[in-house]
């Protein structure tokens, strides 16, 4: 059964979970796993692009951004679209539950400030389906 993680940050900006999602997309990186990050739209994917060039700082993440028909090579993928990846770690930035969740081993739900009521909304439905919850409340996350 896929392991549903929430990661609370006390930052109140949406851009903290951009960063965020790097961090976490870096540790699947290095621990071999094919990593999905899912966003609300276009914009938030080129934004998170862009990010992934140098952050951590000076660190490139090997991603691309994909659209539902091309053929990506990077171990790192974004969109906004249902992905072509059907396992290892999707780390969602959409205020809703993804469709296709539950075909990847782990998800990755992270919260800040501005998305808190989103953040209850999606853990109120994993919970109600069964799903194996587990709660990282964060501080200082950008120190190390």
């Amino acid at each position: 059964m896929t392991r549903i993680d929430f990661y609370i940050l006390p930052d109140m900006s949406m851009d903290a979970s951009l960063r965020f999602a790097c961090r976490l997309g870096l540790k699947g990186f290095q621990a071999g796993q094919p990593v999905h990050v899912h966003t609300d739209s276009d914009t938030t994917a080129r934004a998170l692009d862009e990010l992934m060039w140098d952050y951590p700082k000076h660190r490139f993440l090997p991603h691309e951004v994909v659209a539902p028909t091309s053929s990506p090579r990077s171990p790192i993928h974004i969109s906004c679209a249902e992905p072509i990846l059907a396992e290892g770690l999707l780390i969602n930035l959409s205020d809703h539950v993804p469709s296709f969740f539950g075909r990847f081993d782990r998800v990755a739900e992270v919260v800040v400030g501005e998305g808190k009521a989103a953040g209850r909304t999606r853990y109120k439905h994993y919970r109600d389906r069964g799903y194996p919850l587990h709660h990282h409340e964060l501080s200082d996350w950008e120190d190390g």
